[in-house]
């Protein structure tokens, strides 16, 4: 194995992580609007990445005639209890139309009636042949002015000067090449993380998941290895899904109208609740309560609707439909069994991700965060994601020019003081030497052992193998699917004794090539995400959300805990923050909680 490791320096304006749904938008938007040079680092390639990569057949985030944003705010604080941004949601959810037709522009089929008006499925919803959508954005990327994309690119590491970004690290995961990247601002759009907790399915199938596996949390765990400000982790994601396949169940409820059903025949989900934890949450209880199977009651629906349900996953789960033909026997001849997946974090569902300001910059300044990395916007989904890289782009342009507006007004509270002005430059120069040989070290100390790993020297272990202890552990003692989504303080403060000791060793793990490299980097980004979820859950001392957060300590909720927990880590260690529930159209980040005192708990 050619052990040389060549370094290659770029500096540019804007460096966007992620080329998924928020990324590509953004770059999008800043070469429309600026003449900003723009480089996508992209980990595999942005014509089949991120949440997008096998299409999807619905935009579920749109204001429909008669609605407005305000009720699409009011909606998606409803489904999480109140721990949401106002300011957020009410500035994507009035992009949300706009992004759409945007896309219809570039190429989206969108399904419409005989009157030429969009098709909907229930209030916030409308059909569309989305088979293709990441490749219409990705192509559209592909032609955008002094727009740059490196497919195959991996970040690790922000670059930072005391509080600011000026660029980020990583290695491609094709050639023996490690980058070192300067800019001015720097956008993190790379989605949540999947694989932190044992799967449904094993073995061979344990890729087939609600959230695209190859999502591993990267940018959340560079954040907090940077020291940025993180919120609501304890907020996880669980969704309810058709049994096996993982398929959507949505497509089936709205499409069809299709009830929770027990095995007893019992319409359960109006006991239970009807936000979206509540729906798994009573599918979980139903099953321990000896009532399952559950089930989506479909059985005796037309052949029509039948047809229609078989064409939808085709579109963007197939598994589902070839299973049906498998058994002979579609969703009208037999209700759909469900489920519930493990818990993931994911911003675009729940309100997990980076505490930022109302234009999308994070506590670390230059940096910025949009879509499923971006903390307190749940119910975003795709053009949500469009929405929130829009914004984020039109801030970094406001941001590297130190011209800071909210609509044509010019806002004094959001100025950058002097000392920020030129981050790109003395900042780089200064760290860029030191920055480059951490680098090079870090990946020298892996390279290393590819002379033992060729010679035959066997590792005790392999990152797979890690990997699957971590999610064990995860799902034992954190909340997983054998658990019933429940934990105990007990138990999380033995998952968190477990992930130190899993972090240690995998410092000692080996790789042939870079590919083997990039599993490496993931799994310990993983365990970075898995500490800062502990540490979330650990310290929300209430149950807010049934499933997403079950704490079995503490089974109700508790009005002191009517705030949004946030963490940051320094100095090897996690510190709470905890703040109040922004009501205010616009918010500024502020280094001192507000409103709320609540002891610091360790």
């Amino acid at each position: 194995m050619e052990q040389a490791l060549e370094t290659h320096h770029i500096d540019t304006d804007v460096l966007i992580i992620g080329g998924g749904t928020a990324g590509c938008y953004a770059a999008l938007t800043l070469s429309r609007n600026t003449d900003l040079s723009v480089l996508v680092a992209e980990k595999a390639n942005i014509r089949r990445s991120g949440c997008l990569a096998a299409g999807v057949n619905a935009i579920n985030a749109y204001i429909t005639e008669g609605r407005t944003p305000q009720d699409y705010a009011e909606y998606a604080a409803k489904d999480a209890a109140g721990i949401v941004r106002q300011d957020l949601l009410i500035t994507a959810a009035e992009l949300f139309n706009e992004v759409t037709a945007d896309l219809e522009q570039l190429g989206l089929v969108i399904l419409k009636d005989e009157n030429g008006k969009y098709v909907t499925r229930g209030n916030r919803n409308i059909k569309i042949n989305g088979e293709n959508i990441k490749p219409i954005l990705a192509d559209a990327v592909n032609r955008a002015e002094r727009v740059t994309v490196i497919n195959h690119l991996n970040i690790t590491d922000l670059l930072t000067d005391g509080n600011t970004v000026f660029g980020a690290v990583g290695f491609s995961v094709m050639e023996t090449k490690a980058y070192v990247i300067r800019a001015k601002a720097v956008l993190v759009a790379t989605g949540g993380a999947a694989g932190l907790y044992r799967p449904n399915n094993p073995g061979f199938s344990r890729h087939k998941m609600w959230y695209p596996p190859f999502l591993t949390g990267a940018g959340y765990a560079m954040g907090i290895r940077a020291g940025a400000e993180m919120t609501s982790f304890e907020m996880r994601f669980v969704a309810l899904r058709c049994k096996d396949t993982i398929a959507p169940t949505g497509t089936i409820a709205q499409g069809v109208g299709a009830r929770q059903v027990n095995a007893k025949g019992f319409v359960y989900e109006d006991r239970y609740g009807l936000t979206t934890s509540e729906r798994v949450y009573g599918t979980v209880m139903e099953n321990s309560l000896g009532n399952g199977p559950c089930y989506l009651k479909t059985g005796g629906i037309s052949g029509q609707q039948e047809q229609e349900l078989f064409k939808a996953y085709l579109n963007m789960c197939p598994s589902q439909t070839l299973r049906w033909m498998e058994a002979g026997a579609g969703p009208a001849d037999r209700d759909v069994e469900i489920e519930g997946t493990e818990p993931y974090v994911v911003g675009g569902h729940t309100a997990s991700g980076y505490w930022v300001d109302t234009r999308r910059e994070t506590t670390i300044h230059g940096l910025f965060a949009a879509g499923d990395v971006a903390g307190g916007c749940p119910q975003k989904y795709v053009t949500g994601a469009l929405a929130e890289g829009k914004i984020a782009a039109e801030s970094i342009a406001d941001y590297i020019s130190q011209k800071v507006t909210t609509g044509n007004v010019t806002d004094d509270a959001f100025r950058k003081n002097n000392e920020i002005e030129n981050i790109a430059g003395e900042a780089a120069e200064k760290a860029e030497s030191g920055s480059d040989e951490k680098l090079q070290l870090r990946i020298r100390e892996i390279l290393d052992v590819y002379e033992n790993t060729l010679s035959g020297a066997n590792t005790i272990y392999s990152a797979e193998n890690l990997e699957e202890r971590m999610q064990k552990i995860m799902d034992e003692y954190a909340g997983g699917i054998s658990s019933r989504y429940g934990y105990t303080e007990r138990q999380l403060r033995l998952a968190d004794v477990e992930i130190d000791r899993l972090t240690a060793q995998a410092k000692y793990l080996t790789a042939a090539n870079m590919h083997e490299l990039l599993f490496i980097y993931e799994l310990q980004d993983r365990l970075t995400v898995c500490k800062t979820l502990i540490f979330h859950l650990l310290n929300r001392k209430e149950t807010r959300w049934h499933v997403f957060g079950e704490n079995l300590d503490y089974p109700e909720t508790d009005q002191k805990y009517f705030a949004y927990l946030n963490s940051r880590y320094r100095v090897g260690k996690h510190e709470a923050i905890w703040r109040g529930i922004v009501k205010d159209n616009i918010y500024r980040y502020t280094e001192l909680p507000e409103n709320v005192e609540m002891k610091e708990s360790t």
